[in-house]
């Protein structure tokens, strides 16, 4: 069994997983400079990791479960709208699926460190500050009509989040913002971009770790997992509500916050 404090470091990660994973300012660069910061030592095997990212895109699976549905059902008949959103989905996942298996070691065993993350949550702040001030007019207001280019191009921004710091949902909201996606959209997609993207990685993930596996810390993983999912439902939704007022440049200007205090912190330490 598990102590107080592994359960509350526990809790506390997976609050920030599900916090987050789909706003653009990098889970990936919070949980490793968190993580860091409290000395959370979790089970073996990457188990805890691969148990909160699930219970995030769990959350977005549910959120959008009408909608998953009606595509399955509805993408095998021609010309329809359900048909459009699903091959925009394919075609913006397959860039991040090519690139993620070539280059997932090397990346891992280089970038993943406080200094790389710092300096990728300064640069990403400046883009999205910059894309929300000069962005052209949007003309995308649904996302069946992104079409097979720019579901590309949006494919290639998400492969750029592979850089602890960059952020998943940044780089696809705010790639999908410079070609003309309106805000909600924009962000629609990136959540529902993540579902397939997400699954593949945790996917890959278990198959890497499959010898090394420990789920003896079940109660660690459960209140990661649990935390993560619970959390995740309220940000996707409030995200929603909201992004079309606010935009997403306090999400730059935060990034960049963080970004300078982290790099002041590493130079002191």
């Amino acid at each position: 069994m598990a102590d107080i404090g592994a359960l509350l470091s526990a809790l506390l990660l997976g609050i920030v997983e599900g916090l987050t994973e789909f706003l653009p300012i990098s889970s990936t660069g919070h949980l490793i400079l968190l993580g860091e910061a409290i000395g959370f030592q979790g089970p073996p095997g990457k188990a805890f990791e691969i148990a909160i990212q699930l219970g995030a895109i769990l959350a977005v699976i549910w959120i959008y479960r009408a909608m998953l549905w009606r595509i399955a059902l509805g993408m095998w008949r021609p010309r329809t709208v359900e048909r459009y959103y699903a091959v925009n989905l394919i075609l913006a996942f397959l860039p991040a699926a090519v690139i993620g298996a070539t280059l997932h070691g090397p990346i891992t065993a280089r970038l993943f460190t406080p200094w790389v993350v710092a300096v990728a949550l300064i640069l990403g702040g400046v883009v999205i500050i910059a894309i929300e001030r000069y962005r052209p007019q949007a003309w995308i207001d649904s996302v069946p009509e992104i079409g097979p280019l720019a579901a590309l191009l949006v494919g290639f921004g998400q492969a750029l989040a592979m850089i602890p710091g960059t952020s998943r949902s940044g780089a696809t909201i705010i790639t999908a913002l410079a070609i003309g996606v309106e805000r909600r959209t924009a962000a629609e997609f990136s959540f529902v971009l993540a579902i397939p993207t997400m699954l593949a990685a945790t996917a890959y993930s278990l198959w890497k770790a499959r010898d090394s596996l420990d789920l003896a810390a079940s109660g660690l993983i459960a209140v990661g997992f649990g935390a993560a999912f619970i959390v995740a439902l309220v940000t996707v939704r409030a995200v929603l509500a909201v992004i079309g007022r606010i935009g997403f440049a306090p999400f730059g200007w935060y990034r960049i916050a963080l970004g300078l205090v982290i790099l002041g912190w590493l130079a002191l330490r």
